[in-house]
């Protein structure tokens, strides 16, 4: 599309497009204006260009592989400042993190493509691999500048061949647009409820030199966006669940307690009947120990619901043509990323001896009488010593709540040089280097063994924790701690390639010559986590400890592409194919040969077919290979808790690893949190992912309908040795099968040693999970793509009585998306099309779409946007438990969202554009309590109890802002 911000380019309306429908096209209506989505006129003698998925410039843009196309008018039309809430809506896209993501999440913007891993998208921008944030080696989307992008590309299936590793779902590659002369613009958002503001301001100026030789565009932005917090929306203002544990819908907070929870771990005989049967207690008055009664802690209101940011971002590009033809380029980027996480105040959890006398200070006589006389009745060595063994569970309320602020500094540079070597051979060469360290800074984190120590006697003062509110401002600052971390990642790029044609050698006189393109690349990654004292030795409760990461590998490769045209009257029929040979410094990968084959077929100018099957690898990045172990605390529901652990063979595997068979089926002593504890790190004897991946397809474009252009693909893509670290709940379910598997098997090696003598997994020794090529990924449907531009014959804003009339839809069906968590087991294939949560995570629907449609009348465009999601069920649906019966969520409906945009082009320099997305204000439904806190209605199906991601729903896919409003200028001279 045109580099310059016009009305035609603004005010089509018409947003999706394939890039692969630029086959011949037809005559457009007289004085309608020419779509995006509608093929661009062949014009011989224009200069060929370079298409995402290939290296070879050409003539026509379309290509064997699917190729989806976002237009810029997109961003503008629906209030888009950051590239993910576009991207995220893409039928393609599972989301990934989000701006909604808080726990889990690191401050970034991720890109989820077909729902097979942000690891396994590429995404570039111009073509070239983009800095990355961390470990993973994944993108940070918050580092692309949105008001300058010219369109997005997604490509479909294995592109190895042409970019190397990590394409194994597809390519995105973000294309920036010249600028000529100056423009300046900004938008602002906020939310009906009057929170949630979001402002950005850009500038950009662009401009030619010494006589057209040379081009240069210098670009700078500032975004800031408000923090909402979950106690801002009625539906996240309580922590709801419980229908696993087979009890109905409440509220369901945490068991760390404000009021300071204690589980008495000795023999005694508590005769003055402080704790409950299952030997817990809590102090509900300050001082006063007394049986627990099962209340819990709220900690989602002082969760963010959307994460506070704030953004710079500056850069330039240029090129420069220094004589025949030969031009040097170079690319300049700098980003600095602020974005905040705050969690509920920080919980610790403790075994200890506690002092009696120590703390006595702080405990009416009943309550010292009382664990006295338990002192005294203990057995052997403890009777009388004036130690109680007790597991303390205590929210640290007094310490504020934990803050997490990820600053990332990114920058990138690159110089290049691109000229001709004759008349058919074009070469380009160029260096790159990207670098960005994260600071991260943890407020609210407490050291466990400074907090033990205020309690069993070792410490230089007592703390008081017996009771909500008790702990004072030097009592606090004895055990908090401040961590700061650290991350630095760099990639290097050097290549150099030459593109062309044989001459003029062509199949028959009327086909394009056979192009080629040869080439070679050198990588070099490196990431290193550097995590403060306190986490790396683990010695910390809040945020999660973690070891530090070091490590680096580099790889270097040869590649060549060919593309052979022929044409024979109105037909067409295009071969290509594509092939790479990697040499990695890694033992374990060593050389890989990735390839590509394809082919177009178009019998007539109406119709195209094509197909491409691709042979694709993605080597093991720094974290799987040399991540230290970090703590998380996933999700996960501990089988031995469930009512099936009374009997049978399950009942048998839990006693075999540690449960007291008293305790089994007993989900408020087995697992009295919904997140468990578990280590995870990395791998150095990890090897490759591969992926096989094909797709065929039809492009329509009729002429005897003009302006209407079809395009259908189908796609498969199956990736084998996957790297995966399986879920908690999915390592669970493989060991505890109420089968006979035999808890000293592989399958169960993660938890062996783990419980504490409750039977609960120790966060001290939680189970311990690590990567490894075991899994399969599998993934196939159809992508759908229609576009439509025509006339209407009424108008209120022109002379001509008409106004154009664009149409797009762009949606997938996907047919099967599978995890198979052991790929040598075909007993064990998890289905996710069409599910969520469990081992499925993410909603998952079996439709998707994004269709608009929009009105154009002179300077005022009206643009409607219609997002749908398809049901969904959950994964565990069918086994126990059965949410439902609880009044829990098996299903979550399908799920529409309206947006509406009005844009007016006051001048050609000048235009406004205004709108509100979540027009009919759906959001989950809000939940009505009993005086117990039970949910006493059903609201609607969004509402999550146990099997939600965060916020009693999935932020990420579902709306929770609510009916949004934004205003936008953008002005050009």
């Amino acid at each position: 599309m045109s580099n310059k911000f016009s009305k035609a380019a603004l005010l089509t309306g018409t947003i999706m497009a394939g890039a692969v429908i630029a086959s011949p096209a037809y005559a457009q209506v007289d004085g309608q204006d020419e779509p995006a989505l509608q093929a661009e006129p062949q014009d011989t003698a224009a200069a060929p260009i370079v298409v995402t998925g290939s290296r070879i410039a050409r003539r026509n843009v379309d290509t064997a592989a699917p190729v989806a196309i976002v237009q810029d008018e997109e961003f503008a039309l629906s209030g888009t400042v950051n590239v993910e809430n576009v991207i995220n809506t893409l039928p393609q896209v599972i989301p990934g993190t989000t701006s909604f993501s808080n726990n889990p999440g690191n401050g970034t913007a991720t890109l989820n493509l077909r729902g097979l891993g942000t690891t396994r998208t590429l995404v570039l921008v111009n073509g070239r691999r983009w800095m990355f944030f961390d470990t993973a080696q994944i993108v940070d989307l918050n580092t692309i500048p949105s008001f300058l992008l010219d369109s997005v590309d997604v490509v479909t299936g294995g592109a190895s061949a042409v970019y190397g590793s990590d394409a194994l779902a597809g390519v995105v590659n973000f294309r920036l647009k010249n600028v000529e002369g100056l423009e300046l613009g900004g938008q602002y958002s906020i939310t009906e409820r009057g929170d949630g503001a979001r402002y950005q301001v850009h500038g950009a100026i662009g401009t030619s030199f010494d006589d057209g030789r040379g081009s240069a565009t210098v670009y700078a932005e500032y975004y800031n966006r408000d923090a909402i917090f979950q106690g801002d929306r009625e539906f996240s203002n309580f922590s709801i669940g419980a229908e696993t544990f087979g009890v109905p819908l409440q509220q369901f907070g945490s068991s760390l307690l404000e009021e300071t929870r204690l589980t008495y771990r000795g023999d005694g005989t508590d005769s003055a009947g402080v704790f409950n049967a299952n030997g817990l207690g809590f102090f509900a008055t300050p001082g006063n120990l007394v049986p627990y009664d099962g209340r819990t802690y709220n900690y989602a209101p002082a969760n963010y619901l959307q994460l506070p940011q704030e953004r710079y971002l500056v850069g330039g590009y240029a090129d420069y043509e220094i004589g025949n033809g030969h031009t040097a380029y170079t690319e300049v980027a700098y980003v600095n990323n602020r974005v905040a996480q705050e969690l509920a105040p920080t919980p610790i959890l403790v075994n200890l001896g506690l002092d009696i006398d120590y703390v006595s200070g702080f405990l009416d006589q009943d309550t010292i009488d009382a664990l006295n006389a338990l002192d005294a009745s203990e057995s052997g060595a403890d009777a009388g010593d004036g130690i109680v063994d007790v597991q303390v569970r205590r929210r640290l309320t007094e310490a504020g709540s934990r803050n997490s602020l990820d600053e990332r500094s990114a920058f990138r540079v690159l110089g290049g040089l691109t000229g001709p070597i004759n008349d058919f051979l074009q070469y380009d060469a160029y260096y790159s280097f990207a670098r960005t360290r994260n600071s991260n800074i943890q407020q609210g984190n407490a050291s466990l063994s400074r907090f033990s120590a205020g309690l069993d006697g070792t410490g230089s003062a007592p703390i008081n924790i017996f009771g909500r509110g008790q702990l004072t401002p030097a009592q606090v600052n004895s055990f908090r701690i401040q961590a700061q971390n650290s991350d630095i990642s760099t990639l290097q790029v050097i290549t150099g390639a030459v593109s062309g044609t044989f001459g003029d050698f062509a199949i028959g006189e009327n086909s394009d010559p056979i192009g080629f393109a040869v080439g070679v690349e050198r990588r070099r990654v490196s990431a290193r986590f550097i995590p403060d004292e306190f986490l790396a030795s683990g010695d910390v409760a809040g945020f999660n400890a973690g070891e530090p990461t070091d490590g680096s590998y580099s790889v270097n490769e040869v590649f060549g592409e060919l593309n052979v045209p022929i044409e024979f009257g109105s037909a067409r029929l295009e071969l290509n194919g594509a092939a790479r040979y990697s040499d990695y410094s890694l033992d374990t990968v060593g050389g890989a040969f990735t390839w590509a084959a394809g082919v177009e077929f178009a019998p007539i100018p109406d119709v195209m077919f094509r197909g491409q099957y691709q042979r694709a690898i993605r080597a093991p990045n720094v974290g799987e290979l040399f991540a230290g172990s970090a703590i998380g605390f996933p999700g996960a529901t501990d089988p031995c808790g469930t009512a099936d652990a009374t009997s049978g063979a399950l009942r048998q595997q839990c006693i075999a690893n540690g449960v007291p068979a008293a305790n089994l089926g007993n989900a408020a002593l087995i697992q009295p949190d919904g997140q468990t504890a578990a280590f995870f790190g990395g791998n150095p004897n990890l090897a490759e992912e591969t992926s096989d991946s094909f797709t065929v397809g039809v492009v329509l474009q009729p002429s005897f309908i003009p302006g209407l252009t079809i395009t259908a693909d189908y796609f498969d893509i199956e990736i084998k040795d996957a790297i995966t670290t399986i879920t908690l709940q999915t390592a669970l379910d493989l060991c505890f099968d109420g089968t006979a598997t035999d808890v000293s098997s592989v399958n169960c090696a993660p938890f062996v040693g783990t419980r504490d003598s409750t039977g609960s997994f120790d966060r001290n020794n939680a189970p311990r999970l690590g990567g490894a090529n075991i899994a399969n990924l599998a993934v196939s449907g159809v992508d759908l793509e229609i576009g439509y531009t025509t006339t209407l014959p009424f108008s209120l804003m022109t002379d001509s009585g008409e106004q154009d009339l664009n149409l797009s839809f762009l949606g997938t069906w996907t047919e099967s998306s599978t995890f198979a968590p052991d790929q040598n087991d075909p007993t064990n294939v998890i289905e996710c099309s069409g599910f969520f949560a469990g081992n499925c995570g993410e909603p998952t629907p079996e439709f998707k779409w994004t269709a608009r449609a929009s009105f154009v009348d002179g300077p005022l465009t009206t643009s409607i946007r219609w997002r749908h999601l398809d049901s969904v069920d959950d994964q565990g649906t069918g086994a126990d438990p059965d949410f439902a019966t609880f009044n829990g969520i098996d299903t979550i409906d399908s799920y529409d969202l309206i947006d509406l945009t009005f844009s007016f082009e006051a001048t050609e320099k000048l235009t406004f554009t205004v709108g509100v997305n979540n027009l009919f204000d759906t959001l989950p439904g809000t939940p009505i309590f009993d005086a117990n806190g039970v949910v006493t209605n059903r609201p609607n199906s969004l509402l999550l109890g146990d099997n939600q991601e965060q916020a009693n729903t999935y932020p990420s896919t579902y709306d929770v802002l609510g009916r949004d409003f934004f205003a936008s200028v953008n002005l050009k001279f």
